[in-house]
């Protein structure tokens, strides 16, 4: 009977201690999740929204950390877009690759732009998120990015020698989008919009590209947390900062998380979010580079995480995250567009540069996690599964610790 005793007492100050492990690590709040937006060539200069897959407030204040490296590429392309709707719709009835209507702007008056992206991209972001109330939290986003060649050693995963070495060597074939062709470790980025506006980045050049302020609420709705399912809503202001694109843009989101425990020492959660963003809202000069004619970028994000405490009072965790955002550019321009480019020479996706402006963009994350009660820190590596080079891969750190002690 004694003996029974002990060991009831022992499962209950085994389930205590594990519990109050949990209890002792602040950052653990929901799935650990950094910004993991795609550093789009267009995307880096509005505001856009990371999903929050947290379930209440932070019991402190925290500073999120991040640093994170991708590589873009597009062959030179042109676009000519008909403003007859005649044309329009005889172009329609063509497959894209075999539309050659324009002839000069007297003739066949078109739209017209032009683009080529090559640069590793590096991305500063630093997040500071605080509690304001019972069920409100407050975020502040500072983002910046560095235009570099994406030479080693300070660009390993992104680098243009070791996704040419993979596709030579692994899958894709020799050079098959043709970086090989302008040259390795370049940076060329130009785009001319419809307007005639010119953004043209140079190689180091750094840009601040904006400021973010978040807003989330957590409502108690106390059916959902026995089933341990969690709601927040999300309001969002972005001030773009940069030369290019001075404006505000506001956007909403919705997010929602499922824990299931699977003993004292693991669990597993899973989490969906949506978001829509209203670009330019307020633009603060005229003649502004048009990244794109959609007003509205829409979001849909999938997680999921498998978290494994120790004794030691930590945890790791391992996830991955499923993204979709809507076109940058408005659909049914893709049924009468024309592009020409270097069909020839490069052997695949000579168009990407306008044709995936005209498709959802979509992306695979794998991330590990590592947390303690005075930090955690993640690593995470993002594919672009859709092939559409923007970026083709990319990788990040993030370090997050907690600004007080009490």
């Amino acid at each position: 009977m004694k003996k029974n005793n002990f060991l009831f007492f022992f499962l209950i100050i085994h389930g205590i201690y594990f519990s109050q492990i949990k209890d002792t690590i602040p950052l653990k709040n929901g799935i650990d999740k950094p910004s993991l937006l795609p550093i789009h060539h267009f995307g880096m200069f509005s505001a856009r929204i990371n999903q929050n897959f947290k379930i209440r407030p932070p019991k402190k204040s925290t500073l999120n950390i991040s640093y994170a490296s991708a590589n873009t590429f597009h062959p030179f392309v042109e676009m000519y877009i008909p403003k007859d709707e005649g044309i329009r719709q005889e172009m329609s009835q063509k497959t894209w690759f075999d539309r050659h209507y324009y002839k000069n702007q007297q003739t066949t008056p078109s739209d017209y732009e032009n683009i080529i992206i090559d640069a590793v991209f590096k991305n500063f972001r630093v997040d500071y998120n605080t509690k304001i109330s019972k069920n409100h939290e407050l975020g502040i986003t500072l983002r910046s990015y560095l235009v570099s060649k994406g030479k080693y050693p300070f660009s390993v995963f992104a680098s243009d020698e070791t996704i040419e070495w993979f596709h030579s060597n692994i899958a894709g074939g020799e050079d098959p989008f043709g970086r090989k062709y302008y040259g390795l470790n370049k940076v060329n980025v130009k785009y001319k919009d419809r307007n005639g506006n010119v953004l043209e980045l140079k190689d180091g050049q750094f840009i601040f590209a904006g400021i973010e302020f978040n807003h989330f609420y957590y409502p108690d709705f106390i059916n959902l947390k026995k089933k341990n399912i969690h709601v927040n809503f999300g309001s969002h202001l972005g001030v773009n900062t940069s030369k290019h694109n001075p404006s505000i843009d506001i956007g909403v989101s919705g997010n929602i998380l499922k824990k299931w425990k699977l003993n004292e020492e693991s669990e597993i959660r899973t989490a969906f979010g949506t978001s829509v963003l209203r670009k330019n809202t307020i633009n603060f000069k005229e003649n502004l580079v048009r990244f794109g004619n959609n007003k509205y970028l829409g979001s849909l994000e999938a997680m999921f995480e498998f978290t494994k405490y120790t004794r030691q009072r930590n945890y790791h965790s391992v996830s991955v995250n499923y993204q979709i955002q809507s076109r940058f550019s408005k659909k049914e321009e893709a049924n009468y567009y024309q592009l020409v480019g270097l069909w020839q020479e490069i052997h695949a996706g000579w168009q990407n540069g306008f044709e995936q402006l005209y498709e959802y963009q979509s992306a695979w994350s794998w991330l590990y996690t590592y947390g303690r009660k005075n930090y955690s820190f993640t690593l995470y590596i993002k594919e672009d599964l859709y092939l559409n080079n923007s970026p083709d891969i990319q990788t990040g750190i993030s370090l997050k610790i907690p600004l007080s002690n009490k």
